[in-house]
């Protein structure tokens, strides 16, 4: 456990001036603070409408939602697994952070763990302002219903079903960056799983919860109707299955380079 702190300790101060990092607290901050400009420069029109407040909810929040899991997410996992490896690839310090008195296991395990701490960092903020600045919506803007329905509970669980979606993503992501050291090829075969994953989702396949670049669209679109969303789906065990997997291989794939 001492080795894992350790480890996960280097893993932030290597990381925290990289865009993966700071992505992982903007990204939340810009589009729910645009989503909430866009509500408060429409409120006249909302306000018409006389929404109650349950649909109110799910209509500010399903803007950051929707955007989240088809594109950002998906995107940002891809990015910030390249980025996380990518540090040891351009220094050429694989065989540096393996020479430590550090349990390798540890080490490799504190990069991938450091990686879904910045998921869950980013997505957590993402809840928490959409919470919020609906909230300052409600005292802005006189005669919204905001007040009238609280969000959290489903707001919780759709957020945590994104996590759990995305981790399908990164474990394929980890392994790729870690056996190529460029830019183009993580981002190029990312960028073209996450087409093919939407691809095949919304064309119906049955199968497309294989995939695990169609995961978070999944874990959005399965919710709808249903009330409050059940977390533990079919792609969602799929996705955590991936992550188990692909985790013990990727630690095989380090281990060889530390003796190279």
């Amino acid at each position: 456990m001492r080795s894992l702190l350790i480890s996960l300790q280097s893993e932030f101060y290597k990381s925290r001036k990289t865009l993966a990092f700071w992505a992982a607290i903007l990204l939340p901050v810009v589009i729910c603070g645009l989503i909430t400009f866009g509500f408060y420069t429409n409120s006249e029109k909302i306000l018409k409408m006389n929404y109650p407040g349950m649909v109110l909810w799910m209509n500010y929040s399903g803007g950051a939602l929707g955007v989240m899991g088809m594109l950002i997410l998906p995107f940002y996992v891809i990015f910030m697994a390249f980025s996380v490896n990518n540090i040891e690839h351009k220094n050429d310090t694989w065989k540096t952070l393996f020479a430590q008195p550090l349990n390798k296991l540890s080490i490799y395990a504190a990069k991938y763990l450091y990686a879904v701490l910045l998921i869950f960092c980013c997505l957590f903020l993402f809840a928490s302002l959409t919470y919020l600045f609906g909230n300052l919506l409600q005292v802005l803007v006189k005669g919204l219903k905001f007040n009238e329905y609280s969000p959290i509970e489903i707001l919780s669980k759709l957020y945590l079903k994104l996590f759990l979606s995305s981790l399908g993503i990164l474990s394929v992501q980890f392994i790729i960056s870690l056996i190529w050291s460029d830019f183009l090829k993580p981002m190029g075969i990312g960028f073209i799983g996450i087409i093919m994953g939407i691809i095949l989702y919304t064309k119906g396949w049955e199968y497309a919860y294989t995939v695990p670049y169609s995961h978070p669209s999944m874990a959005l679109t399965m919710a709808k109707g249903k009330g409050t969303p059940e977390i533990f789906t079919q792609e969602i065990y799929t996705s955590l299955i991936y992550a188990v997997v692909l985790f013990t291989v990727g630690y095989f794939i380090v281990a060889r380079k530390s003796v190279k």
